[in-house]
């Protein structure tokens, strides 16, 4: 292939003659046919803990001078940095990781989006009480921002301790004795996996972050040049519920996030890396207890050939008093079993392990050798979410070539 250029990609969108494929369909087509390629696009949904809300929360009860402490539906958020005083407002940040019980703030991001009423509880610098509902359709400024997304790739846990751990690595106890294995990372359709060298991936590129558009503003905490990620800003009023969440763990609440990147044809060398396979790219499993590597497996023995989703079989379900599944759902997908709400589900497929009879999904396993020892350990959870993250990128494809998405070049490049 030739040599191409932003201008000249960004003249074939706006001429409707752009060839642009999704991550997926690069990797299924021939040589010949990728080498036509202008624009891959990429896709990632998992839990991403390094995710921040920041809001304008409008107070109609009472004029206060400026707010000390706040919470929002009893999940601790910090006021600031403006005071606003004696106008009515607190601005607010919110962690990812924040959460009242077993709420969480992602699960706050998504119920504010879908204009569930937020208690606000709040304390003034002149010691009043607020406390009164708002929407989220009146909240004038909401920003949703991240310290770390989109890592190149993920790990694999087991746990080879003779006792279950509660961990952030599993929705439910991380059971003994490589029983289980979880595992995070959407493979070959990640958007770093495919430009790793970070080449058209820079402070100022678009991106969708939710459904909404953003734009990356840097690396993020813990990026390294094995393991990139990246920092993102989006306006949340724009994003897609489906997209977002909160996911229960047997440590507490994380945050979801979705994530579709273009990643523009330049040269070979970039045509090269949209093109390699799941089972190219090498993860570690971790002992989850101390989360060093034990073993290297890839993500082709994890996304190749499985179940992406979970097929109900209802008339199989015995209406048990206590539904193990309706218990232990991550995202409260399954309220009334047998039935999914498919928006809010994950596709994690921890369900088909609970009640295989009612919910099944093949998950996979893969084979290890620990210490001499060749061990089969079974997929029990997913804590990233491919059906999605194609579906992501697949929207990202159609507004790049409907033109309601403008490819931007990159106005500073990033370290790898």
């Amino acid at each position: 292939m030739t040599i191409r250029t932003y201008s000249e990609i960004k003249r074939k969108l706006s001429a409707g003659e752009a060839v642009v494929m999704t991550a997926q369909e690069i990797k299924n087509c021939t040589e010949k046919e990728a080498a036509e390629a202008d624009v891959v696009t990429t896709g990632t949904r998992g839990v991403m803990s390094g995710t921040y809300g920041v809001f304008t929360i409008p107070i109609k009860s009472s004029k206060f001078s400026k707010a000390t402490s706040l919470s929002l539906n009893g999940i601790c958020a910090y006021p600031g940095p403006c005071p606003n005083e004696n106008l009515n407002l607190i601005e607010a940040v919110v962690f990812g990781t924040a959460s009242a019980g077993n709420y969480g703030a992602g699960m706050l991001f998504r119920d504010m989006l879908e204009n569930e009423p937020v208690h606000v509880e709040a304390v003034s610098k002149d010691g009043k009480q607020i406390s009164e509902e708002v929407f989220f359709e009146d909240m004038p400024y909401a920003k949703l921002m991240s310290t770390r997304n989109a890592f190149r790739n993920y790990s694999a846990m087991t746990n080879p301790l003779d006792h279950a751990l509660t961990t952030i690595f599993h929705a439910l106890d991380f059971p003994s004795n490589y029983k289980e294995l979880t595992f995070s990372g959407c493979g070959s359709i990640n958007p770093i996996q495919n430009d790793p060298s970070l080449e058209t991936i820079g402070i100022g590129t678009k991106v969708l972050m939710n459904g909404a558009e953003g734009f990356v503003t840097g690396t993020g905490t813990r990026s390294t040049a094995q393991s990139p990620n990246l920092t993102a800003c989006a306006d949340m009023k724009e994003m897609n519920p489906d997209y977002m969440g909160g996911f229960m763990t047997s440590e507490g609440p994380e945050c979801i996030v979705s994530w579709g990147v273009p990643i523009p044809i330049l040269n070979d060398s970039l045509l090269k890396d949209v093109r390699i396979l799941d089972e190219q790219i090498q993860l570690p499993l971790l002992d989850v207890s101390v989360r060093k590597p034990i073993a290297y497996i890839d993500y082709g023995k994890l996304w190749n050939e499985v179940s992406l989703s979970v097929k109900v079989h209802a008339d199989k379900c015995r209406k048990c008093e206590l539904c193990r599944v309706v218990n232990s759902c991550p995202m409260s997908a399954v309220s009334d079993a047998p039935d999914i709400n498919r928006h809010r589900c994950f596709n994690c497929g921890l369900c088909s392990t609970i009640c295989p009879d009612v919910f099944s999904a093949d998950l996979g396993s893969v084979d290890v050798n620990i210490d001499g020892i060749m061990r089969n350990i079974p997929v029990a959870c997913r804590q990233s979410d491919r059906a999605r993250a194609l579906k992501i990128s697949r929207e990202l494809k159609s507004r790049l070539l409907d033109k309601t998405f403008v490819l931007t070049e990159p106005v500073e490049k990033l370290r790898p």
